[in-house]
């Protein structure tokens, strides 16, 4: 079989998910053309915009993806090989993914364009809002913890990792000074294009030439260095306007979005590559990882993301200018992200399990079969090496932005901390965490250092997985007081709960019983597994008791 087919078969099914099953759902919800939605209604020319469906679908698109849908399915593959993983992509996009992205999106625009926070404190009640929002800030550390040290770890690569530290520190200030263009001398868009996109390239070019290294001589790991920076990168990222860096570089990265997509797919299409990695490699890996439930926990965002709700309810839906458009936007974005997911599963599919390069990161995996798919087109293999490459760090960027911001909204609303110094401290304390946990340094069995993303990246996971379940429970309780099918939220959310409570549960149940042997010493990753599951238990409880009241 070459990856042709499954290409094609993958674009095919998506395609059927969206107009047969989208349009089922569409008609489910009541999606009303004549009803004004917020962005109509309460427009303010700042957060509330009506904007037209293809605008809105490629900010929402590269908003909500980012390195998740890449490293997981490679490393799903990688695990227990790609036929279940691809299984899992296209079946998950379609029926739990993007039903997750699409109903919480259509539940903010029906409750005047407020967050799924908001509307668990309307439905489920203020303890389980409270509940929630501890959870959502945990989960946003997460973020911040697996994709800082994921960029990290490709900055100290030692083939290509300088040339794509210069080429990203280059790319975020060529996005500070497109902003200064646009917004402090009146810059036309059109006109910021021309000048900033073909600079980009530009970059891409001369940055391997101007490598940017850590010195050798400096007492600290170059990684931990490197992480010091991204982290105090995200400090500012998360403080100054929006406009001066995180609009910008968000309009630039969607550049990178579409091309790597783009050629991803024309590249399988017309490559006709042979698979050579094996379909299924076992239901247990030899490091003792069960695929169930371990495996809907790695793929994560490629299937379904609860951060994609964040997004969906807070900036999105004040931009729906028609309620229809919520599928093309919510349903047809989280299966645009699915192909991206199936083409990073393809990097895995053309290597032999033998093959040095599966040994590789996931950025350098993806990085190899992304290179491969460009070469078709007459493009230098190197040039597309370092493109993917620097388009995979800005997919990280692109997150760490937004995680960081959402974050410190949800720790000055816990805390009430108001006001400039609230602004900073609460920036601060969400970055403590991270900090901290990356200055740990990890080793396996043989004494080599493990990377912190892949320490973290399985609790990650799951909580990412778990916000979406949740979710997707406040909505089953919406759906049920409104008198809808309420069982196209209720199951989706039920087999996610299972699979996530069930991951948390490996992670926790060796810890209490060393704990209780008194053979335990501190576990942060336990115990912050242990504190998710309670809160999403206690969340649990309360949805139950909303479902159960009739009104």
């Amino acid at each position: 079989m070459s990856l042709f087919v499954i290409a094609l078969t993958a674009c095919a099914l998506f395609a059927a998910g969206y107009f047969l099953y989208g349009r089922l759902l569409a008609r489910w919800f009541g999606l009303d053309a004549t009803r004004p939605t917020p962005a109509c209604t309460m427009k303010d020319g700042v957060d509330y915009v009506p904007a037209k469906a293809p605008l809105l679908l490629g900010q929402h698109f590269s908003a909500i993806a980012a390195a998740g849908p890449i490293v997981g399915p490679i490393l799903g593959a990688l695990w227990f090989g790609w036929l279940p993983t691809l299984v899992w992509i296209v079946l998950g996009a379609i029926f739990f993914g993007a039903v997750h992205d699409f109903s919480s999106l259509v539940s903010s625009v029906r409750h005047k364009a407020r967050s799924v926070v908001e509307l668990v404190h309307e439905h489920l009640g203020p303890r389980a809002h409270l509940l929630f929002m501890g959870f959502v800030w945990l989960s946003l550390i997460y973020v911040i913890i697996a994709f800082t040290d994921l960029t990290s770890s490709s900055f100290v690569e030692p083939t290509y990792g300088g040339g794509v530290a210069t080429a990203s520190s280059l790319y975020l200030l060529a996005a500070v000074a497109m902003g200064l263009c646009l917004y402090r001398w009146r810059m036309p868009l059109g006109l910021a294009t021309v000048i900033f996109l073909p600079l980009v390239g530009i970059i891409i070019w001369f940055a391997p030439a101007l490598p940017l290294t850590m010195p050798p001589t400096w007492p600290l790991r170059p990684q931990l260095i490197w992480n010091g920076v991204i982290l105090s990168y995200c400090f500012v990222a998360s403080i100054i306007p929006v406009w001066l860096l995180l609009q910008p570089r968000g309009y630039l990265g969607g550049f990178f979005l579409y091309v790597t997509l783009a050629a991803g797919i024309i590249g399988l299409l017309i490559g006709g590559d042979p698979i050579r990695y094996p379909a299924f490699l076992g239901w247990t890996t030899p490091r003792g990882l069960p695929l169930f439930p371990m495996l809907f926990v790695t793929v994560a965002c490629g299937a379904c993301s609860g951060f994609h709700g964040i997004v969906s309810s807070g900036t999105t839906s004040k931009q729906i200018a028609r309620e229809p458009d919520c599928r093309v936007v919510g349903y047809g974005g989280m299966l645009l992200e699915g192909l991206v997911a199936v083409v990073a599963l393809s990097t895995v599919m053309l290597l032999a399990p033998t093959d040095p390069s599966a040994q590789q990161s996931p950025d350098r995996i993806y990085a190899g079969g992304l290179s491969h798919f460009v070469e078709r087109f007459g493009v230098n293999r190197e040039l597309a090496r370092s493109f993917a490459l620097l388009a995979f760090a800005t997919f990280i960027y692109d997150t760490l932005d937004v995680a960081t911001r959402l974050a410190r909204y949800l720790f000055q609303e816990l805390t009430g901390w108001k006001g400039r110094w609230g602004v900073v401290g609460a920036t601060l304390a969400t970055l403590a965490i991270p900090a901290l946990s990356m200055s740990w340094t990890v080793r396996d069995a043989v004494g080599a250092i493990v990377p912190a993303w892949k320490v973290f990246w399985t609790l990650f996971g799951t909580s990412n997985q778990l916000l979406a379940a949740l979710t997707l429970l406040t909505i089953t309780v919406w759906l049920k007081r409104t008198k809808r099918p309420w069982l196209v939220s209720a199951l989706p959310a039920a087999f996610m709960l299972t699979m996530t409570l069930w991951s948390l549960l490996r992670i926790v149940t060796p810890w209490l019983i060393g704990a209780v042997r008194g053979q335990s010493g501190f576990d942060g990753i336990a115990l912050v597994a242990l504190i998710l599951m309670a809160l999403a238990l206690l969340v649990l409880r309360e949805a139950a008791k909303a479902f159960a009241i009739k009104r």
